[in-house]
């Protein structure tokens, strides 16, 4: 039971020191920063005018739009946020007025221009021109009003009364009601469902990161020192791997215990989204079986390795399989049941993230959850005795990075 002692070493020395302390409490900040940020900074209101030049070339719609745009946009005190500037003026042909809105722009007189063509009541194709093409909010303020502006032309030239249409008009606000296997039913929106998945994954992003660092430099330290040799001469390499493996996930499960307390309590307190305990449990399930098989992996790839370098690229490496189903994470949102998401469930390194993210949002079904568990537990297993093979030779070996060859015969000797 040597291991144990090795678990109990490696989880009290880290647990005291400062850069665990601050990762305690940094992290939880720096996840709720990155969905919450964004969020508060696209939200905020306009705190001064913003001249945008229209290009009207169908004589028709700027009146209406400044007066719309004035009726739905205003700033603190009452006035406009948009200021229209009528660049109709501008003479000569199409080519020459554009570039003389582009010196505009450019000497910032205006922040942009839109061309609204005389075909916009076929097309429906307006132009945006400015030096922040990426301004998302006034290309759609715009492009809505303009909509709503040729809609109300349309049923004017017709004899209709637009306001009397637009008063029959009623906006839906669809709410959505998320339904369990038992029919009970829980009302839950995009941005709950996305997160309650999303901080998971992060978690165990993050615990990869922070403890698979921790485990090779641990390694890379201890040879570099030659205290690997000393602790050798008290216990057998299965015992001190295990113990590295034990000790550091125990510290790194304790870190995830407390962040999850911690949004307990943030949840409870604002009345934020909320996961059944059976999910949790089983999430949590994926959680550890995940985080053991990244653990075996960076025991096995990384007790090769002599230098910090070396081991900074392992832990890269390793680390790109967790960032692949964070780009899948939206499509896998709206369709976790595809054929696509339901192969890579079955992928043991990224069983974990998938299935951390398809069971807050649609329960998979009981056979996917068995296999899966089967899965990831095997791997597990094989990848922690794998590890157990390398470790226990390549720990005493120095100065050269191992061949595959070599590696296989490490595997095979008894």
């Amino acid at each position: 039971m040597k291991f144990l002692s090795v678990a109990q070493w490696e989880f009290l020395e880290k647990i005291k020191s400062k850069a665990f302390l601050i990762s305690l409490v940094l992290l939880p900040v720096i996840m709720v920063g990155f969905g919450v940020l964004p969020g508060i900074l696209a939200s905020q209101t306009e705190e001064e005018r913003t001249v945008i030049g229209i290009i009207d070339e169908t004589g028709k719609l700027l009146g209406a739009l400044d007066q719309r745009l004035r009726e739905k946009y205003e700033l603190g005190d009452g006035s406009p946020v948009y200021e229209l500037r009528d660049l109709g003026f501008l003479g000569g042909d199409p080519g020459q007025r554009r570039a003389l809105a582009n010196a505009m722009v450019a000497e910032k007189e205006i922040e942009g221009y839109f061309t609204i063509p005389a075909s916009v009541y076929d097309s429906g194709a307006v132009e945006y021109r400015s030096e922040n093409a990426g301004n998302l909010r006034v290309i759609e303020r715009f492009g809505r009003t303009i909509e709503e502006v040729i809609m109300a032309t349309r049923f004017s030239e017709r004899g209709y009364d637009a306001s009397v249409i637009k008063s029959l008009m009623t906006d839906v606000d669809v709410r959505p009601i998320k339904l369990s296997g038992n029919g009970d039913e829980s009302e839950s929106g995009f941005l709950e469902t996305f997160f309650s998945a999303y901080i998971f994954i992060m978690m165990l992003m993050f615990l990869v990161l922070t403890s698979g660092q921790l485990l090779i430099r641990s390694v890379v330290e201890e040879k570099s020192n030659r205290v690997i040799e000393v602790l050798l001469s008290s216990c057998s390499a299965n015992d001190l791997m295990i113990g590295k493996i034990l000790g550091l996930s125990g510290l790194g499960l304790f870190q995830v215990f407390v962040w999850l307390i911690i949004g307990a309590v943030l949840m409870l307190k604002f009345g934020s989204f909320s996961i059944p305990l059976d999910h949790v449990l089983l999430m949590m399930a994926y959680f550890v079986l995940g985080y053991l098989l990244y653990a075996a992996l960076f025991v096995g790839a990384g007790s090769p390795v002599t230098t910090e370098q070396e081991a900074q690229q392992i832990t890269s490496y390793v680390s790109l399989t967790l960032v692949f189903p964070i780009v899948l994470a939206v499509p896998a949102m709206q369709n976790p049941d595809s054929t696509l998401i339901q192969v890579l469930t079955f992928v043991p390194l990224l069983t974990p993230a998938f299935m951390l993210m398809r069971i807050p949002i649609q329960m998979p079904a009981v056979w996917e959850i068995v296999v899966t568990l089967i899965i990831l537990l095997v791997c597990t297993i094989a990848a922690m005795w794998l590890a157990g093979r390398i470790f226990r030779i390549a720990i005493l070996v120095y100065g050269k990075r191992p061949t595959l060859a070599e590696l296989g015969r490490w595997i095979r000797t008894p």
